[in-house]
């Protein structure tokens, strides 16, 4: 979009936007092969300024959607210092490559499921390859001892502080000036942040972050929920990462031929619900349509005009459009959808000029707690005029 409108578009062009994306992944709590997906990119800038602005609006919009300081953090790494190693250890010499190109992608994927592999998993991932708990193999990078102790001491340079941080990256970096800038970046980034009072309690640097994609050149980032869930089994569980992102200078040049600086996040939305809710910070379903249902299939244009009628007043609504035989299936199908209120009107309502409004949520409620008697003089059912239709389902709807 940025290449095709290039000449229109203000530069740097801010952007969002929000639809649907798959991947070819395994499920788990949370984790779906489709699902949402919020993107924020600024492009044209190389600035690390706009780095640093993604980051701000990445923890303001977490916290803004309900998940608390202390319950987050939002990492920053810098693609450039880990390049910076791999050139350093000669892998990224052109003999290296032509003996497996994957080996360096091998390696950045094993390096970002540090959090969830541990040293272990990860060492095994940077060598030969690992075995998980189910028993399939993942063909490893196959680097020397050498290397992947540099490497490892590299992902667990993180300190207490940033300036720790920082000075930790400096001693591991060697005489590679492509790491030496990644690290200046970093420290940039940082200082923006603090003077607009991002500390460390919302954003770090952590060098376990380097994101598994291959187009990213600078700085990278991750937002990871700090809480824990339980999934499926019962089992208690860290969340992990709703977002991602980073830098990617070069992608933009794929279609235009031209240098145009880019930088990126990507929310999960589904993902992000889903922490939402395992939180009790998110109902669990929004309130479906109001259901008019059919007692008489031949007066299906006077049901289709009730549901007109709500629509037009700003009210959810849907007619039943199944087999409206069996009244009680109509019923149900209301429950399922979560329909706060079902409308009824049979002959002798419809010769009298009333309707009936049947408080499903409220009846629901009585139902649970009643007596026999009390559940059949419950108050959750109502009869009004036909005129009155939506003034008396607003006010059901607490409208």
């Amino acid at each position: 979009m940025a290449a095709q409108y290039r000449n229109d578009l203000p530069s740097p062009y801010r952007r969002y936007a929000m639809g649907p994306v798959w991947r070819n992944e395994k499920p788990g709590p949370g984790r779906f092969r489709q699902f949402y997906q919020c993107d924020a990119d600024t492009v044209g800038s190389g600035s690390v300024a706009a780095d640093a602005e993604i980051c701000a609006m990445l923890a303001d919009a977490l916290e803004t959607v309900g998940i608390p300081r202390g319950d987050y953090v939002v990492k920053v790494n810098n693609r450039k210092v880990l390049d910076g190693i791999f050139e350093d250890l000669g892998l990224l010499n052109l003999e290296f490559l032509a003996d497996s190109v994957d080996r360096v992608g091998i390696a950045l994927r094993a390096i970002d499921k540090f959090d969830r592999l541990g040293d272990k998993g990860v060492r095994d991932l940077l060598g030969q390859g690992r075995k998980d708990d189910s028993g399939d193999f993942t063909k490893g990078a196959e680097l020397a001892p050498d290397q992947i102790e540099r490497i490892l001491a590299f992902v667990a340079a993180k300190g207490e502080t940033t300036s720790a941080t920082l000075s930790n990256l400096r001693k591991l970096i060697g005489n590679s000036e492509l790491a030496a800038s990644g690290v200046d970046e970093l420290e940039g980034i940082m200082g923006l942040l603090a003077a607009q009072g991002y500390g460390p309690d919302r954003i770090v640097i952590d060098p376990g972050v380097v994101r598994g994609l291959g187009y990213y050149t600078g700085p990278v980032y991750e937002a990871e929920l700090t809480f824990q869930i339980t999934d499926e089994k019962g089992r208690p569980r860290n969340f992990g990462s709703v977002a991602g992102g980073g830098r990617y200078d070069g992608l933009v040049k794929r279609f235009t031929g031209q240098d145009v600086p880019a930088t990126g996040v990507s929310i999960g939305v589904d993902r992000l619900l889903a922490a939402l809710r395992a939180k009790g910070r998110v109902a669990g379903s929004s309130e479906g349509p109001v259901v008019v249902t059919v007692m008489d299939r031949d007066r299906m244009a006077d049901y289709m005009a009730m549901v007109g009628e709500l629509r037009r007043a700003g009210i959810r609504a849907e007619v039943y459009l199944g087999n409206p035989k069996n009244f009680g299936n109509q019923l149900k199908y209301a429950d399922k959808r979560g329909s706060p209120i079902a409308v009824i009107q049979g002959g002798n309502e419809k010769a009298a000029g009333k309707v009936i409004l049947k408080d499903l949520i409220l009846g629901a409620k009585i139902a649970e707690n009643a007596t026999l008697e009390e559940w059949k003089d419950r108050p959750a059912q109502i009869e009004v005029d036909e005129a009155d239709l939506v003034a008396a389902v607003q006010r059901m709807l607490g409208q």
